[in-house]
């Protein structure tokens, strides 16, 4: 269920900036700045990037087709 965000002028932006910021980030919701009345710009919350396993982390992207431990029955020629 989408909210919409909280819209304020640009002089009470610029008063209140950092408290403003603070409220996006521990909200999560969206901010829009508006100037004479028209939206200028919107501050919305930086998307937490999760760290990326080193191991493990291509689990399930490939499929084994046939036999992997035996040699295969056609013989290499370097010659051809």
């Amino acid at each position: 269920m989408a909210t919409e965000p909280s819209e304020l002028s640009a002089t009470e932006f610029k008063a209140t900036c950092l408290k403003v910021m603070e409220g996006v980030r521990r909200s999560r919701r969206p901010v829009i700045v508006s100037k004479r009345g028209k939206p200028l710009v919107k501050i919305v919350p930086v998307e937490e990037k999760r760290p990326v396993p080193l191991f493990g982390y291509m689990k399930g992207t490939m499929k084994i087709v046939g036999d992997v431990v035996s040699p295969d029955a056609e013989i290499w020629n370097s010659e051809k």
